[in-house]
């Protein structure tokens, strides 16, 4: 690819500021009810990718004539469109987003992201998470909380350390040494990233100082809501959760809306899977490390929970 001269303009004064120089990419299938919301939100940066690249993933309403209005108007924005295919699943999005870093291999950036279009986020979003790769040089992945309607990022069961992948930002060295994301019709494309990363080594963190909004709802892109607790439940077992973590997270999820049920689905969804003998999409030496991991923040919770009465009697008596 050759690197236009406004591009090589934009390039030296990404290298001039004080924020590691980036790029993102955006895989978009049918997202033409948020996309001009997510444009608005990079158009009003702070500070800016040197490219975004949104790849339309064969989108059959307005998300292409939004996206492409905006990039004859911004020449850091650029459109790309992949062929109509009649299957979604969780895979074409990792060959969308791959096509959109054909687009920006050549480019000197520092951080590349991956940025879904149905989220959006304050104007000072990027210049709060870039700098933490240049303080911590052992960050290979970063990102922020979300909320999703009244629900909010929670850690008992989703650690500090995971990203989620509505938006996650790579250091460059560290994206490469995991492959990229890899192709997974089952979905947890993100999952395996974060997990990979941690395994080679590298610190994965959420960032609580800042937030985004995810405006649909996970998981109901390809199946209806009822039928996606149910079909988490299968994808937790394929993805290697530990039955132990399993439980405890489905009887957690049941105090949850719709009660019982949310709960109820998920872990039948698991169960299920493990009856039938449905195949791992992890290899095992990832499967050992996420269920070690697991099992330690278990631990760790229950040791939390039953010293906090004898702490607050401490405190009490103080």
């Amino acid at each position: 690819m050759t690197i236009s001269q406004g591009e090589r303009g934009e390039c030296a004064a990404a290298a001039k500021a004080p924020f590691p120089s980036f790029v993102l990419i955006t895989p978009a299938r049918n997202e033409g009810q948020f996309m001009e919301t997510i444009i608005g939100c990079m158009v009003r940066q702070t500070v800016r990718p040197l490219k975004w690249v949104i790849v339309s993933d064969g989108s059959t309403d307005a998300t292409d004539e939004i996206a492409q209005r905006y990039a004859a108007l911004h020449d850091w924005i650029e459109f790309l469109r992949m062929p109509e295919r009649a299957e979604r699943h969780f895979a074409g999005k990792v060959l969308a987003f791959n096509a959109g870093l054909e687009r920006v291999k050549d480019l000197p950036y520092e951080v590349i992201g991956n940025l879904d279009a149905d989220i959006s986020f304050e104007d000072d979003y990027f210049s709060f998470i870039l700098p933490k790769f240049t303080e911590n040089p052992s960050l290979g992945m970063a990102g922020t909380p979300f909320t999703e309607g009244d629900a909010h990022y929670d850690y008992r069961f989703t650690s500090i350390e995971h990203v989620s992948g509505q938006c996650q930002l790579f250091r460059r060295e560290c994206f490469e040494s995991i492959g990229g994301y890899r192709p997974r019709k089952v979905g947890g494309i993100d999952l395996v990233a974060v997990l990979t990363a941690q395994m080679q080594g590298w610190q994965t963190r959420t960032f609580p100082g800042k937030s985004f909004v995810h405006h649909r709802k996970m998981g109901t892109g390809m199946h209806g809501s009822l039928s996606t607790h149910l079909k988490w439940g299968e994808v937790d077992y394929v993805l290697g959760m530990h039955p132990l973590w399993e439980f405890c997270r489905c009887l957690y999820q049941m105090t949850k809306k719709p009660y019982v049920v949310a709960g109820t689905l998920r872990l039948s969804g698991y169960c299920w899977a493990f009856l039938s003998g449905k195949e791992k999409d992890l290899s095992p030496e990832l499967e050992r490390f996420r269920r070690k991991s697991q099992m330690a923040r278990l631990r760790k919770f229950c040791c939390d929970l039953v010293s906090y009465p004898f702490a607050a009697g401490e405190r009490r008596r103080g």
